[in-house]
């Protein structure tokens, strides 16, 4: 059955708290979790207090909750909390620009106007003030920027779409107000960072174990009423990292992320959690704490805003980054699919499917809770330390060759040994898999990429698409060279009137792609065989197809779905062994033709960068 959708009222928090009705219980299986997890991580004498607090937060939180919303939540299944029906737009705020009208303003003219029917959760990437790092340099967690609008205006996108936010609770900017008052030696403060005394407080040692995800000092140095202090800055010197083995650290980030959830968060972004606990003589990645702290946001979630969904950001090797689905019902309710972009780009490139139908193959459904995030591109670029276990180095490298060849970029990280390694490949998706100068019809290009496209929308899970992605945008090189940061290849500003006037133009690119895209969207919106629950089996047919079959829930819908992933025309004969579908015939959603299939069997051939999504009949 179909998950019953919010409206009106049961969207939104009251404006001010009830405090006339009964105060939250909080259950004692949450209250028994809540407390093992915090002993694990500060011991019993501080836990006691933590505990306290924690369980004040969850009432302060609770009384802003309007009744028809308690009355839909005690009716919420969570197994149907993603469906077929999602699919989830990345943005900036400001990526879309009018002269008359604020960006958040802009962004749901847009939203309401072309996205409607196509996505229904927006991503807003943080939209908080900032000092760097496009929003990830946060200087005010419960302010939205000036620059793209107020919190209102966030409140009219909830109105028509769910929302994510970023939970950007690894560090603050060097400009934030917690960081200041450190640096002034608010008592408070002193605890909320990782401070030395000294540069060589890390031993090379130390150093050579930790895990760095930039080539940047793991140290870095500011001057404070006590002198000079050394402090951990995981990304760059701007973004400090918070101390979670200060429970008021914790106390205070648990009340931010209550405070996104009133504000109209459906899905909480937890960016770069990999870093969020660091122990000297480890790699500072992935550790237990970090898992704790993941499974006590998840209970206090589960008890008071049982709607809200987690989402963690680990941009890591696929075995590590599906670590964070815990036990599959107590820690994030969906994970970032990482491996999928570099194995779909290396198909593309290579035209053959082998290695991302054996990657797709070992996936298996984690729990009717959790699932995963398929994305091909975002704001940064295409991560390759999610494939280190798939693809050989040999493999990696000529994919970045070839991501050069197209006018990208590659971004190393610094190894323990000094070494540089290839960290992320900086280029937006249309020209990964398209070259700029390649001698071949505009036809050809857009089937390519659309080919790409599909695969992310028929995967175990909810998809995800970058609004440059669903544009089919080219590189903007021309930023890279203004801002000095390969990063801002793929996130070129757009004139709001310009874009509307693309996609009403049926020559333009940007029409050839978003409305085929859209109407591909929309298709699988519609197919319960796409439920994130749907049991998946992928097919090795030949090594220039990826193939796989779909069935809903209840088993009465079933899809087969092939995408060529290469220039080639490719013969496929089809019966029931290979696909594991008994059927008489098959409808293709996309195109609308039927196949006769007596017996089971059939032949089909694929196009050149052909798309088939084959609907099960007789």
């Amino acid at each position: 059955m179909p998950r019953p959708r919010r409206k009106g009222k049961e969207r939104f928090h009251l404006l001010e708290p009830e405090y006339e009705r009964p105060a939250f219980e909080v259950p004692e299986t949450t209250r028994e979790t809540l407390m093992d997890r915090l002993v694990f991580l500060y011991g019993e004498s501080k836990s006691k207090e933590c505990l306290k607090e924690v369980e004040r937060l969850m009432r302060v939180y609770w009384a802003h909750k309007s009744e028809p919303m308690m009355s839909w939540e005690r009716d919420f299944d969570p197994a149907e909390r993603f469906t077929e029906e999602d699919v989830i737009l990345i943005t900036y705020g400001d990526l879309v620009h009018h002269h008359t009208l604020s960006p958040l303003d802009t962004m749901a003219y847009l939203a309401k106007t072309f996205l409607k029917g196509t996505v229904n959760t927006l991503h807003i990437l943080p939209f908080f003030p900032y000092s760097s790092d496009r929003g990830f340099a946060v200087t005010d967690f419960e302010q939205v920027d000036p620059r793209l609008g107020s919190w209102e205006d966030i409140e009219e996108l909830k109105g028509d779409f769910r929302l994510m936010f970023d939970g950007v609770v690894n560090h603050v900017s060097s400009k934030s107000r917690w960081f200041s008052e450190f640096r002034n030696d608010h008592p408070r403060y002193r605890d909320f960072f990782t401070v030395f005394s000294t540069k060589n407080a890390l031993s090379p040692e130390h150093l050579a174990i930790i895990t760095r995800p930039r080539p940047t000092p793991v140290l870095s140095e500011f001057s404070t009423l006590r002198g000079h202090r050394w402090v951990w800055t995981t990304f760059s010197k701007d973004q400090i990292d918070l101390n979670f083995k200060n429970p008021e650290v914790l106390l205070e980030v648990l009340r931010i992320l209550l405070v996104y959830v009133y504000r109209g968060a459906d899905i909480l972004r937890l960016d770069a959690v990999t870093y969020l606990w660091s122990e000297l003589g480890t790699k500072c990645v992935h550790l237990a704490q970090t898992h704790a702290i993941i499974q006590i946001l998840r209970a206090v979630l589960a008890a008071v805003a049982p709607v809200a969904a987690l989402i963690t950001e680990t941009n890591v090797p696929h075995a590590e980054n599906i670590s964070y689905f815990g036990n599959g019902e107590n820690e994030a309710h969906m994970v970032y699919n990482f491996a999928l972009p570099p194995l779909v780009l290396h198909a593309f490139q290579t035209q053959d499917a082998t290695r991302l139908t054996q990657w797709a193959a070992s996936l298996s459904p984690v729990s009717p809770q959790a699932t995963y995030f398929n994305f091909l591109d975002s704001h940064d670029g295409i991560g390759v330390t999610p494939v280190l276990d798939i693809l050989t180095p040999g493999e990696i490298n000529l994919m970045a060759l070839r991501v050069l060849e197209h006018g990208g970029f590659i971004s190393y990280r610094r190894e323990g040994d000094g070494s540089e390694t290839p960290y992320e490949l900086n280029i937006t998706w249309f020209s990964a898999v398209n070259s700029e100068d390649a001698d071949e019809p505009a036809d050809i290009q857009v089937k390519r990429y659309l080919a790409s496209r599909s695969i992310a929308l028929v995967l175990m899970g909810v998809p995800g698409v970058y609004l440059h992605g669903l544009l089919g945008s080219r590189n903007d090189a021309e930023a890279v060279i203004h801002e000095k940061e390969t990063r801002s290849i793929n996130r070129k500003v757009i004139d709001a009137d310009q874009l509307m006037a693309a996609m009403g133009d049926e020559s333009s690119m940007t029409n050839r792609i978003s409305r085929p895209y859209g109407r591909m969207i929309h298709k699988r919106t519609l197919h319960t065989a796409f439920h994130p629950n749907g049991p998946q089996r992928v097919l090795s047919l030949d090594r220039r197809i990826f193939a796989l079959t779909r069935t809903s829930s209840d088993g009465n819908e079933k899809i087969l779905a092939i995408a060529n992933v290469s220039a080639e025309t490719v013969p496929l004969n089809l019966d029931r062994e290979k696909t594991g579908m008994d059927a008489n015939g098959f409808y293709d959603l996309l195109y609308k033709k039927t196949y006769e299939a007596p017996g089971g069997s059939f032949i089909l051939t694929c196009e050149p960068y052909g798309v088939y999504w084959l609907l099960a009949q007789g």
